[in-house]
């Protein structure tokens, strides 16, 4: 609905232009915009542009194109001039109109009229460790981008591609040969992500210690590396794999199932889930065979070390390396497979791969690469870059240990959740389950919230302990909020109704104005994929809410008519902070 009275307006403004100045605009040509909360009024057409075809001051402009286009529309009540800011204000029944066609819709915002199939690739780990600060950010964009394009109307296939295959996963192989006595998640009782991780870190630790002692022999730094016996087992390891030694296979599978299995479980309490899961064990082989294919079509060239390159100066970048001398394949050889098999599986129209901005150049020479072996689905390939996650101690390192633990990171959210909520003394009355699930959704819902507030572009500074709070811009005053909600609507002797004999307070104006704005928001978070503009929606919702909730008595309002209207606004933003919530990942919780 709201849609249909903004390009109403837009047609009349169209119009106005016709019938005053003689003059053939076209809709597209006509902005609506809020009108600043410094003026009176819900909607504005901004003058200024158009002087030269009005001909005449901005107030006498405004004036007369706010007269003609007042006079076609009963939802207008009056309308000023400030400058050249044309301000419309509508009637109360028009929002109170609206309000009602809100009660009864099954869902909320208008969906796009241009469906298209879109693929989003997020989370991408790897198997020798496990889920990080950075991979919880990641993981919480993909999904929510996922689920505002989905609720937006597109068809979204959510995919996830694991590296499981290279140097870095060999040294965990190794380091658990060597080292581990046959230690498995049950017998160490730990998770196997967990477990795999450990020998990681235990690899790189042996690894220093042994260049240390080669150095002090005498060697420099370069050749303390080459001569490393444990890099040099690695690398045999590695070559072992891709020949298919069965025992190294063997090894391989176990470990990596271990780290399946732990990403599971990680991957279920963060709400996030997938519709394909792609490896890079079985993409590599498909790319190496189609940059050989493009070398034979003159795509690509050799080296005289018998590499294969792409030639990227004409398109403003450089050479790129897409085969090494010996024949083993790089991440772009992967990606170039991988990007082939997803269009073979799914036919989509676009490509998402949100990967933080250290990527930013890789994608670029992707999108041409595809381009250049002349696949269809190359233009819809887009990177979704983001930001990275740091604490307050610095950047993390995975391989010297000192990482934020993703499974670390939601214990302690629960834990801040758990003892907010006690200080605040909202504990009451709930029984040690219902407790424990409210934990748990304060604890994740704050940490979604705080990592999807920013702009995906920004980095972050994240504090676990700023994240929590019954006040300010945080994920716990909306979950706050939607409780509220809930009371008042449990509490309630009539039904939610909405009478249009009633005048509306100046704050319950602003909360409907803010529910009609929900189409526009929807519309540019799925276009800019960005959670960020929902975020900040949703938390509008929630302020305006208590202002109304502050300002007019709900339950013993004066009649009748005012508490079924009230409680109307109270089961819309119920319903809105909800369903912002979901596309956040967010649970919202009845009692708190």
């Amino acid at each position: 609905m709201s849609n249909d009275f903004i390009i109403s307006l837009k047609q009349s403004v169209v119009e106005a232009f016709a019938s005053l100045y003689q003059h053939s605009l076209t809709q597209d040509e006509v902005k609506i915009e809020n009108t600043n909360p410094s003026f009176e009024g819900s909607f504005t057409f901004v003058v200024f542009p158009f002087l030269r075809i009005t001909k005449s001051k901005p107030e006498q402009s405004g004036e007369a194109i706010g007269s003609f286009i007042a006079a076609k529309h009963d939802e207008i009540k009056s309308f000023n001039v400030v400058k050249g800011f044309l301000n419309f204000e509508l009637t109360d029944a028009f929002w109170l109109s609206y309000l009602s066609n809100l009660q009864t819709a099954k869902s909320l915002g208008q969906k796009t009229t241009s469906p298209q199939k879109v693929m989003v690739e997020y989370s991408s780990p790897n198997t020798n460790k496990p889920l990080h600060l950075g991979h919880v950010r990641n993981n919480l964009l993909g999904y929510s981008i996922s689920k505002i394009l989905a609720y937006y109307g597109h068809n979204v296939v959510k995919a996830n591609l694991i590296n499981d295959r290279g140097i870095h996963i060999c040294k965990s192989m190794l380091a658990y040969q060597l080292f581990a006595n046959g230690e498995t998640p049950s017998s160490g009782n730990i998770k196997g992500d967990h477990l795999v991780g450990k020998y990681y870190v235990m690899f790189d630790k042996a690894y220093k210690e042994e260049q240390a002692a080669l150095i002090a022999g005498g060697l420099s730094e370069e050749e303390a590396k080459k001569q490393s016996s444990l890099m040099t087992q690695a690398r045999d390891m590695l070559t072992k794999w891709e020949q298919g030694d069965e025992e190294t296979l063997a090894l391989w599978e176990k470990l990596n199932n271990w780290v399946y299995a732990g990403f599971d479980i990680s991957y279920k309490r963060m709400g996030v889930e997938f519709d394909a899961i792609y490896k890079e064990s079985q993409t590599y082989l498909l790319g190496k065979e189609m940059v050989i294919k493009g070398l034979s079509d003159g795509v690509f060239f050799k080296k005289d070390d018998g590499s294969i390159w792409v030639d990227l100066t004409e398109d403003g970048l450089d050479q790129k390396l897409l085969l090494r001398a010996d024949g083993t394949s790089v991440y772009m050889t992967q990606d170039i497979g991988t990007a082939d098999l997803k269009y073979q599986d799914h036919n989509m129209d676009e490509s998402i791969y949100v990967v933080g901005n250290e990527q930013e150049y890789h994608f670029k020479v992707l999108k041409l690469i595809l381009k250049k072996l002349g696949k269809p689905y190359a233009e819809g390939v887009q990177h979704m870059s983001y930001g990275m996650v740091e604490l307050p101690s610095g950047k993390l390192k995975t391989r010297e240990g000192k990482v934020v633990d993703a499974d670390d990171l939601m214990d302690e959210m629960y834990a801040t959740a758990q003892e907010r909520t006690e200080e605040q003394g909202k504990t009451d009355g709930l029984e040690p389950t219902a407790l424990s699930e409210l934990f748990e959704t304060l604890g994740l819902g704050a940490l979604k919230y705080f990592l999807l507030k920013v702009d995906p572009t920004k980095r972050i500074l994240f504090n676990p302990a700023e994240s929590i709070d019954f006040h300010g811009n945080t994920g716990t005053f909306i979950q706050y909020t939607f409780a509220r909600c809930s009371s008042i609507l449990r509490s309630a002797s009539i039904t939610p109704t909405v009478s249009d004999s009633v005048s509306l307070d100046p704050t319950e104006k602003t909360l409907i104005e803010h529910f009609f704005r929900f189409d526009e928001v929807l519309k540019d978070a799925a276009k800019q994929m960005s959670p960020a503009l929902i975020a900040q929606y949703l938390y509008d919702t929630a302020k305006h809410y208590n202002s109304f909730y502050n300002q007019c008595p709900i339950l013993k309002a004066d009649t009748d008519e005012l508490v079924g209207l009230r409680l109307g606004l109270t089961a819309t933003t119920a319903k809105m902070l909800e369903t912002c919530g979901d596309l956040l990942g967010m649970k919202m919780p009845s009692k708190m």
